[in-house]
């Protein structure tokens, strides 16, 4: 992974996320606490706008630089896992690199079980790591077979797309959701939502180049 790659990446995310805006803010209002599509687009600013200071580092300097500054600027509880995220792909590329699909993988990995951990959430709760979490067990698999990049991209967007709907027929046991019980039933989580288009976006991204 290089530093520019990441830069790309975040410029997409940015431009995936804004053009979102009505979807997330409705999914939002119907079962989260209305400010998720404000970090988002606050999150994704905040990087694009780093481009300066991050340009001449080295990635894992880079991501770990994204990190500090997320922690500061999303609020709530969003910033921490976020930032969590961010700082374990961070360890991973300094020790092991992202110069291989498997590394690659791991790298992702990392970063999804730390933000795990740090939310001490799991799948089917109807969160972004009903997205996340099978979106990197499939990287995982995939990364450590023979398989064409771009077949591997297109497998990880269809796992983050059931990802999504499914949190549609779950009750959630985390945030504001938790409290409508079956009430939240029938509403897909906003955090699934995010997910879901920031990893078609990178996917699409990695396709391209």
């Amino acid at each position: 992974m290089k530093t520019e790659t990441i830069l790309q990446a975040a410029e997409a995310v940015q431009q995936a996320i804004t053009s979102h805006e009505s979807e997330l803010e409705s999914l939002d209002r119907a079962i989260g606490d209305g400010d998720h599509f404000i970090n988002m687009k606050r999150g994704s600013n905040t990087i694009v706008e780093m481009r300066g200071e991050l340009e001449s580092l080295a990635p894992d300097a880079a991501l770990n630089k994204i990190a500090m500054k997320l922690l500061s600027t999303i609020g709530g509880a969003s910033g921490p896992l976020i930032a969590s995220f961010f700082m374990a792909m961070a360890k991973s590329e300094k020790e092991h690199g992202t110069d291989t699909p498997q590394k690659m993988a791991a790298a992702f990995a990392a970063g999804v079980e730390t933000l795990k951990q740090r939310g001490k959430s799991d799948v089917g709760e109807k969160t972004m790591l009903d997205v996340l979490i099978p979106v990197s067990r499939k990287f995982t698999e995939l990364a450590n077979q023979d398989i064409e990049p771009k077949f591997i991209y297109e497998a990880l967007k269809d796992e983050a797309e059931k990802g999504m709907l499914a949190t549609k027929d779950m009750v959630a046991t985390k945030g504001r959701a938790a409290f409508l019980g079956e009430r939240a039933i029938g509403h897909i989580d906003p955090g699934a939502k995010s997910a879901q288009v920031i990893i078609n976006t990178i996917c699409d991204l990695a396709t391209n180049q």
